[in-house]
C-alpha cells in the first residue's frame, strides 16, 4: 500500500500566520510585502516533473502526446497528470538524483531569498507540482535552514518505498487538481486579514512567474514579475497587462527595493499600497471561470495555443487591461 512521503496538509487554522508566511511586527514604516512565486521555470530553469517523466517514467515522447491531449481538451490536466506520475517506477531518493544533476537554480535566487529574510518579506511558492519533491529540491539547493523559511502551496503525494507507485494527493477536488488562482486568492485574503493595521494599511502582494499558466494566480498580485523572453511576458505585452520583466532574481530585488522606497515616500507605509491592485476581486471572478483555471496548471509547451481562451474569458468579464509598465 502507498504511504505518504509527507503527511497530508493539516486543516486551515484560525491563526492565519500558520497558513501563509507573514512579516513579523516591525517598527520600520516601510510597507509590508509578501512574495509568491511559481517554481518550475521561475526559481529553477527546468520542470521537476518533466525531468522525472523523461528519465524514469513515460518518456519525453509520450509526455508530449499527453500534453497535446490537455491542449485539445481530450483529457483534463488531473487525468493526464495521474498517468504521468503513475508511469514512474523509481524510489524517491533515486529519482531525486537525476533532478540534482539536471536542475539549475536562478543564479541570484540565494541572494534574493537572503534579502527577503533580512527585510521580513515572506517568500511563498505556489505550484502545481508535488510538495515532497519541491521541498527536497529547496532543502538541497538552499540548505534545510533557509528552505524552512519558504512555505510551499502544492499537491501532496503518496509514494511507495520501492517507488513502484506515485500518486498525487490533489489540493482541490476538480479537473485541475490544484487551482493556483484559488490558492493565490485565498493566500492574499489571509495575508490581508492578518496584516491589516489599525490605520487600514494592507500588505503589497508580489507574484513572480514565467508562463501563461501563472496568469490566474498573478491576477491576485499588486506587482507582477515575468521572466524575460518567455510566454508570460509575451502574453502581458499582447494584452497590455502591467508587469516588470526580469532576467534573474537580482532584477526583482532591485525593483522591490525601488518600490519600497516609492511606497514609503507616497504612503509612509499606511493605507493602501501605492501599487495596490484594485482589480483583485475582479480577477477572483475571472479565475472562477472554467476556461481560466485550466490554464493555471498547463505546462509551458502548450500555453501559447490557449492564449485566446484567456482573452475570451477576460472579454466576457468586460475587463479593461491596465497600461503596461515594462522595465
Amino acid at each position: 500500500m502507498p504511504i505518504a512521503i509527507t503527511p497530508p496538509e493539516t486543516p486551515v487554522q484560525k491563526d492565519l500566520s500558520t497558513v501563509v508566511q507573514v512579516p513579523p511586527p516591525t517598527e520600520n514604516k516601510k510597507r509590508k510585502i509578501i512574495c509568491f512565486s511559481d517554481f518550475d521555470g521561475t526559481i529553477f530553469m527546468q520542470d521537476t516533473g518533466h525531468i522525472l517523466f523523461d528519465n524514469h517514467g513515460c518518456g519525453a515522447e509520450r509526455r508530449e502526446i499527453l500534453d497535446e491531449q490537455i491542449k485539445t481538451g481530450e483529457r483534463s490536466f488531473r487525468d493526464v497528470s495521474e498517468e504521468m506520475w503513475g508511469s514512474l517506477n523509481v524510489p524517491f531518493d533515486d529519482g531525486f538524483e537525476v533532478m540534482r544533476s539536471t536542475l539549475e537554480i536562478d543564479p541570484a535566487f540565494h541572494a534574493f531569498h537572503a534579502y527577503c529574510r533580512q527585510h521580513g518579506i515572506p517568500f511563498n511558492v505556489i505550484s502545481a507540482g508535488l510538495k515532497p519533491i519541491l521541498r527536497r529540491v529547496l532543502d538541497t539547493f538552499l540548505g534545510e535552514e533557509a528552505s524552512a523559511h519558504i512555505d510551499i502551496v502544492a499537491n501532496e503525494a503518496d509514494i511507495t518505498d520501492d517507488g513502484s507507485a506515485w500518486k498525487p494527493i490533489w489540493r482541490h477536488d476538480n479537473e485541475m487538481g490544484h487551482d493556483k488562482a484559488l490558492s493565490m486568492a485565498e493566500a492574499r485574503a489571509q495575508a490581508e486579514e492578518a496584516l491589516v493595521g489599525d490605520d487600514g494599511s494592507v500588505p503589497l502582494i508580489v507574484f513572480i512567474g514565467d508562463g501563461v499558466s501563472d496568469l490566474p494566480a498573478a491576477r491576485q498580485a499588486d506587482v507582477l514579475f515575468a521572466r524575460r523572453g518567455l510566454r508570460l511576458e509575451e502574453y502581458c505585452q499582447e494584452n497590455a497587462i502591467a508587469y516588470t520583466a526580469f532576467d534573474t532574481f537580482a532584477d526583482i530585488q532591485a525593483e522591490i527595493e525601488r518600490i519600497r522606497d516609492e511606497d514609503d515616500k507616497k504612503t509612509a507605509g499606511k493605507g493602501m499600497p501605492a501599487r495596490f491592485n484594485p482589480r483583485a476581486n475582479m480577477w477572483r471572478r475571472v479565475s472562477s471561470r472554467n476556461a481560466v483555471p485550466r490554464l493555471a496548471v498547463l505546462s509551458p509547451g502548450i500555453e501559447k495555443d490557449l492564449a485566446d481562451v484567456m482573452k475570451t474569458a477576460l472579454i466576457e468579464e468586460t475587463v479593461v487591461p491596465v497600461p503596461a509598465a515594462v522595465n
